[in-house]
C-alpha cells in the first residue's frame, strides 16, 4: 500500500503546472500537433488488428487529450463498452410512448434541457433531436424493466445522442446503463448513496484537514450528486470537457467518476478552508463547479488516487454493502489472452515495493507528486487492468486473488 506521502497534499501541490520546457506558443502548438498525428495513428493501429487492443484504445482514452474528435469516439466508444457489432447495426424500433410510465417525466426533463444543444443550434434541428433522445431513453427502459429512470439520465444519454446519433447511441446507452450506471437505476437510491460514500474517505486519505473542515460542518456529499449521476454532463458548461471526461469515464472502473469529483473538491482546497464552516456555506461552495478546472491535470490526479487507493481499500469505510456497477463490470468480459491482467498486477506490485524500499532510503521530504513518467504507467497500468475488470477490486493485489469473487476467468 501506498502512503499517504506518495499523494500531492495540498491544493497548492496539485496546481504545480506540469513542467514542460522553455518553448514559444508555435512550438508548442506544433509538438502538439505532432502528438495529435501520432495519437491518431496509434486508434487507427489499434483498431485495425484482429482483435481489436481495446487495452491500447483504453489507453488513448485515459491520456491527454482524450480521444480527440466525435469521429473517433463513434469508433472507440463501442469498443470501450464491448458491444457487438450486430448490436451496432441494429436499427432503432418505434417507441410506444401512450401509457408509457415514465414519458411524462422524460418529456418535462427533455424540454429542460435546451442548454445541453450546441448553442446557435437551429430550433428545427434541436426539436428534432430532443425527439430522439426521448425515444432513446423509452427505448432502453422497456428493454430492461429492471431499470428505473432517475432525473439526470437524460444529461448522459443526450452526450451520447450528440456524438454518436440516434443508432449507435442507443445501443452503447443500454450497455451503459445495465453496467456503469446500474446502481443509479434501481428502484431506491440506496446504492447511489453507497457511491457518494466513497468520497470522503477518498479526501480524507490525501488532505485530512479538509476532510475534518468538511465533517465539522456537516456539508455530507449531496452537493457532488448531480456530478455523479450524470457523468458532470449537467454541470460543465462546455461540450469539449463533458465529452473529454466521458473519454476518462468509459475507459475506467465505474466508480472513477467519484474520484474525480474528490480531485475536484482536493483542488479547491484554499476555497473550502477559507469558507465559513457552516453546511449551507460549504454546501454551496462546492456545488458550484467552476468553468475553468485544468481538466487534464485532475483526469491524471483521478487515475493517480484510483491506483493508490482502490475501492476495496475504502470499501469498509464507505459501507457494508457492494455496488452494483462494480459486481456487474465483470461482465463485459473484454479479457484476451495477450491482455490477462494477472501478470500485469504482479510487476504492478513488485514496482511498488521497489520504489518503496528505494524511497525509505532517501531524505523524509514530503514527496508529494510522482512524476509525469511514473504517473503514465500508472495510468498505463490502469487501463489494461480496467480493460480486464481488474480495477474492480485492487490493483495492489494479484487478480489471481480475487478472480474466484469476480469469476473473470470462467
Amino acid at each position: 500500500m501506498l502512503s499517504n506521502m506518495d499523494t500531492p497534499s495540498s491544493a497548492e501541490e496539485m496546481k504545480k503546472p506540469r513542467s514542460i520546457g522553455a518553448s514559444s506558443p508555435v512550438n508548442g502548438k506544433q509538438d502538439w500537433d505532432s502528438k495529435k498525428k501520432r495519437k491518431i495513428a496509434d486508434i487507427t493501429q489499434a483498431l485495425s488488428v484482429s482483435p481489436v487492443d481495446v487495452a491500447a484504445l483504453r489507453r488513448m482514452a485515459i491520456s491527454e487529450g482524450g480521444l480527440l474528435t466525435d469521429e473517433i469516439r463513434c469508433q472507440v466508444w463501442p469498443k470501450l463498452l464491448n458491444v457487438p457489432q450486430n448490436v451496432l447495426e441494429q436499427g432503432p424500433e418505434l417507441v410506444e410512448r401512450e401509457n408509457n410510465k415514465d414519458y411524462n417525466q422524460v418529456l418535462l426533463d427533455v424540454q429542460r434541457s435546451l442548454r445541453r444543444f450546441p448553442p446557435g443550434m437551429p430550433d428545427e434541428q434541436r426539436e428534432g433531436l430532443q425527439e430522439e433522445l426521448i425515444d432513446i431513453i423509452l427505448r432502453v427502459l422497456i428493454r430492461n424493466p429492471q431499470l428505473h429512470y432517475y432525473q439526470g439520465y437524460h444529461d448522459i444519454v443526450v452526450t451520447f445522442l450528440l456524438v454518436l446519433g440516434e443508432r449507435l447511441a442507443t445501443a452503447l446507452v443500454e450497455k451503459l446503463s445495465t453496467h456503469h450506471l446500474r446502481d443509479f437505476m434501481d428502484p431506491t437510491m440506496d446504492n447511489t448513496k453507497h457511491i457518494l460514500n466513497y468520497l470522503m474517505p477518498i479526501i480524507e486519505k490525501v488532505n485530512p484537514e479538509v476532510h475534518d473542515f468538511m465533517q465539522q460542518a456537516e456539508v455530507g456529499t449531496v452537493f457532488a450528486l448531480s456530478w455523479l449521476i450524470t457523468w458532470f454532463g449537467h454541470v460543465l458548461s462546455d461540450f469539449r470537457h463533458v465529452v473529454r471526461l466521458y473519454d476518462f469515464f468509459l475507459a475506467c472502473h465505474p466508480l472513477m467518476p467519484i474520484y474525480f469529483a474528490a480531485v475536484i473538491v482536493l483542488y479547491r482546497e484554499e476555497e473550502v478552508l477559507e469558507c465559513e464552516c457552516d453546511m449551507a456555506m460549504v454546501h454551496h461552495l462546492l456545488s458550484q463547479i467552476p468553468q475553468d478546472l485544468p481538466y487534464e491535470m485532475l483526469i491524471s490526479r483521478a487515475g493517480d488516487l484510483f491506483v493508490q487507493f482502490p475501492p476495496s481499500e475504502l470499501a469498509r469505510e464507505a459501507a457494508s454493502h457492494e455496488s452494483t456497477a462494480a459486481s456487474t463490470f465483470k461482465d463485459f468480459d473484454l479479457a484476451s489472452t495477450q491482455q490477462r491482467p494477472d501478470s500485469v498486477l504482479r510487476r504492478r506490485r513488485r514496482q511498488r515495493q521497489a520504489a518503496m524500499e528505494s524511497s525509505a532510503v532517501k531524505s523524509v521530504v514530503a514527496v508529494a507528486q510522482p512524476s509525469a513518467a511514473r504517473r503514465f504507467v500508472r495510468l498505463a497500468v490502469m487501463g489494461l487492468t480496467v480493460a480486464l475488470g481488474a480495477a474492480a477490486l485492487a490493483v495492489v493485489n494479484t487478480a489471481l486473488e480475487w478472480a474466484p469473487k469476480l469469476d473473470l476467468f470462467p
